[in-house]
């Protein structure tokens, strides 16, 4: 399903009303090159899972974890590694073993190590259009 937002706040509104629907152990793909509003997009997700303090994007430390909300959030982001072994090397299935959400930034780098179920976020600009972004959601329907 598609969803237009014309602002970071509808943004995040948007992962919020995701965060509702994921179960424990879901893994969210994103997709949308930089600036896209990927992070944007996970502090609604941590916002709606309960987390209530700051998230910021995990460029460098290849992962952030959000723990006290409903359920713990791990924060990918994958630009810098070579391919699906290298997340492997830090604990991919680890992560999945703890019934949280991994939000994995760039999954397109490690496409291969995503479970069959993942859901799907694309996030494109619409320059036609005021639109901000014209964001897709595939593999779970919103609240």
């Amino acid at each position: 399903m598609e969803y237009l937002s014309r602002s970071e706040a509808e943004t995040e509104a948007l992962g919020a009303r995701l965060a509702a629907a994921l179960p424990p152990g879901a893994v969210v793909a994103y997709r949308g090159g930089l600036g896209m509003g990927k992070t944007a997009f996970t502090r609604g997700l941590a916002r709606g899972l309960g987390y209530t303090g700051r998230v910021t994007s995990p460029t460098f430390t290849i992962v952030n974890e959000y723990e006290g909300g409903r359920l713990p959030l791990f924060h990918f982001d994958m630009y810098r590694l070579e391919d699906a072994d290298a997340l492997f090397d830090i604990g991919w299935e680890d992560y999945l073993d703890r019934g949280g959400v991994c939000a994995v930034e760039w999954s397109e780098q490690v496409a291969e190590a995503l479970p069959p179920d993942t859901v799907r976020v694309t996030l494109a600009r619409r320059p036609e259009s005021d639109i901000w972004r014209a964001i897709t959601i595939e593999g779970v329907d919103l609240p």
